[in-house]
C-alpha cells in the first residue's frame, strides 16, 4: 500500500478487483484543503479511460505486471497462439481482443505480452513491423502530383497508402499505431 500521491504515469494500481494504469496525475494544494491528486487512468481489462480524485492520504494498492516477450506461432480459428521466448510456453488470446494487432501479425513475429496474476491484458507491437505487399497497382507514368500515393495491400490484409515507385512483392516499414507507410525495409 501506498499514498496515491506516490503514484507516477505508467504505474499499475487496484481499486475495488480493476486494473488500472496511470496515464497522468495531477497533485493541487490549496491553503485551506488538503492535497488532492487527479488521475487520469486506463482500465487494462475495458480499455476505459476515466478521471478520479483522491484525497491526500488514500493508500492505494501498486501492481507490478509481467511483461514477457513472445512469439507468434499460428492461427488456430478463433485464437492467435504465442509462445513464450524463455520458457516455451504457449498461450492462447482470442482474436476478438485484438483485431487492431492482426493487421501487424506474422508467424514469427515478436511481441511484449503484460498480464497480473495469470490474467493476460494484451500484447504490445513494436513501432514498426516490416510487412511484404502482396497486391499493388503500377504507378501511372505521367501521375507524378507532388506526394502522389496508391493503395497497397500488405500480407496481413492491410490496405496501406504508399508512393508510386513502391512494387508488387517488396517489404515496407508500416506503423503499428495507424497503419501507415514508413519506408522501405
Amino acid at each position: 500500500m501506498i499514498n496515491v500521491t506516490e503514484l507516477r504515469p505508467g504505474n499499475y494500481f487496484t481499486e475495488a478487483g480493476e486494473i488500472y494504469n496511470v496515464l497522468d496525475i495531477l497533485l493541487n494544494k490549496t491553503a485551506m484543503r488538503k492535497m488532492i491528486a487527479k488521475l487520469k487512468v486506463k482500465n487494462v481489462r475495458t480499455g476505459a479511460i476515466t478521471e478520479q480524485t483522491y484525497n491526500s492520504g488514500y493508500q492505494i494498492d501498486r501492481i507490478s505486471i509481467s511483461k514477457h516477450k513472445m512469439t507468434y506461432l499460428y492461427d488456430s480459428g478463433d485464437f492467435l497462439v504465442f509462445m513464450n521466448t524463455e520458457t516455451f510456453e504457449q498461450v492462447e488470446l482470442s482474436k476478438e481482443s485484438l483485431t487492431w494487432e492482426l493487421n501487424f501479425i506474422v508467424p514469427n513475429s515478436e511481441v511484449e505480452m503484460a498480464g497480473y496474476e495469470g490474467e493476460i491484458f494484451g500484447i504490445t507491437l513494436a513501432p514498426k513491423v516490416a510487412l511484404k505487399i502482396t497486391e499493388c497497382a503500377p504507378g501511372v507514368k505521367g501521375n507524378t502530383v507532388q506526394n502522389a500515393t496508391k493503395d497497397a495491400i500488405v500480407e496481413t490484409g492491410l490496405r496501406v497508402s504508399v508512393p508510386l515507385f513502391i512494387e508488387e512483392g517488396e517489404v515496407i516499414m508500416v506503423k503499428t499505431t495507424d497503419g501507415s507507410y514508413d519506408g522501405r525495409a
